[in-house]
């Protein structure tokens, strides 16, 4: 409705939203809001930062239950939820413990070894086809390739 204004001003607010049936106090409550935010917004601006500077400090590693710790240590209370949402739209998040050092990850610049078997991995007979997996089981001793 704002571009229909901004485009023919000589119409007059006041006729348009008749014209429409919304009441002048949305449209001009609603213009307010652009250029002044409500006190959530407001609130959600200063967490943001808070929020930032507690993963900045942490190297990048806390994600949303860590966070809220240490706010919560800070005084400043918040929700989970609220952190968690603040999070995702500030682009924000922690790394998983899971991520490590045992996962390999390819090249993208190195070459791709051939596939000798075309995919196809029926044999015709007893040892004429060898195929393996690889995968790594988590110890206490430390990892464990199978």
């Amino acid at each position: 409705m704002s571009a229909l204004l901004d485009e023919h001003p000589h119409l007059g607010v006041e006729h348009v939203l008749r014209e429409l049936s919304i009441p002048s106090s949305t449209y001009y409550r609603w213009r307010q809001a652009k250029t002044e935010p409500c006190e959530r917004r407001r609130r959600d601006a200063e967490l943001t930062g808070m929020i930032r500077q507690v993963h900045d400090e942490s190297g990048g590693n806390y994600g949303s239950p860590r966070v809220r710790a240490v706010l919560k240590r800070e005084g400043a209370r918040v929700g989970r939820k609220r952190i968690e949402r603040l999070m995702r739209q500030a682009g924000l998040a922690g790394i998983s413990p899971r991520r490590g050092k045992n996962f390999t990850r390819r090249d993208p610049g190195a070459d791709l070894a051939p596939d000798l078997v075309q995919r196809d991995f029926t044999a015709n007979g007893p040892n004429r086809l060898w195929v393996t997996g690889l995968t790594v089981i988590a110890t206490l001793e430390g990892p464990l390739w199978l």
